[in-house]
């Protein structure tokens, strides 16, 4: 196992990296996909050093010492510690990245990704395979969805832009959530709300089975043929659109829900 203690601006350059584990605090981190040597470069870092390891196995973790992945959310330390990093390794390679209240990109990765922030917005740019989302109040973006993307939030926003996902799970207590979606015959998505509003845009000659459902929020549709029934404590809005083969359910207990419909092709 290889050891660094970085307490100023500089570069590394590693040999293979089978799976990146990153954790900071604030500043900004931008994890790459990289078909290059895999590398760390540092432009600032606060007051307290980074450690970076890199095991005989292949695994690269670059954190303070009392930031572990477990307590980061309810992490809470005195000192700055506000970091620049930027680091590129293979598009296959797993990451597990965390950070307090930095911002972060993560881009072009195909494995499996996992991101956690409290209060810091993250960046998911054509990330595909099994992605994992975890905030406080951090917002995340995610821009050409290809795969499993599974979110949770309390007051964090999650904002889907072109996304093509076979499975989306969102969970929030009061952030919004807005999906603008292609679904694949096998798509499935489920977003559930208490009280954060829900915007689902899905093109004119989508082919998937709806389900809507309120307690008290609003529920509104730009696709006629659905259905909409009014039962006592629950609104719903239900039915098949096209050949029904993906499916598209969405649960809010105060929050409204609106679907609308794209742009003809």
């Amino acid at each position: 196992m290889s050891e660094w203690t970085i307490d100023k601006p500089g570069q590394l350059t590693f040999e293979p990296v089978t799976v990146l584990n990153v954790r900071i605090v604030a500043g900004r981190l931008a994890v790459l996909a990289s078909d290059g040597p895999p590398t760390l470069e540092v432009t600032e870092v606060g007051d307290r050093p980074l450690i970076v390891t890199h095991d005989d196995d292949g695994t690269l973790t670059i954190a303070y010492e009392d930031l572990t992945w477990n307590n980061l959310l309810n992490w809470l330390r005195p000192g700055r510690r506000e970091s620049v990093l930027t680091l590129t390794v293979p598009k296959e390679c797993p990451v597990n990245a965390g950070v307090v209240s930095a911002s972060a990109v993560v881009a072009g990765f195909e494995g499996r990704t996992a991101v956690r922030s409290v209060s810091g917005e993250i960046v998911l740019d054509g990330v595909s395979g099994e992605i994992h989302a975890d905030t406080v109040s951090g917002a995340v973006e995610s821009r050409g969805l290809v795969g499993d993307l599974s979110f949770k939030s309390v007051s964090g926003d999650l904002t889907v832009a072109q996304g093509t996902p076979r499975r989306l799970k969102a969970t929030t207590v009061s952030g919004r959530i807005t999906a603008d979606l292609e679904l694949p015959p096998t798509g499935h998505v489920t977003l559930n709300s208490v009280s954060g509003e829900i915007v689902v845009r899905l093109p004119r000659t989508v082919q998937t089975d709806v389900a809507l459902r309120s307690t008290s929020g609003r529920i509104s549709t730009a696709f006629p043929e659905l259905g909409q029934v009014l039962q006592p404590g629950v609104k719903s809005v239900t039915g098949r659109l096209g050949g029904g083969m993906a499916s598209l359910a969405a649960t809010a207990v105060s929050g409204e829900i609106t679907l609308l419909k794209g742009d003809q092709a």
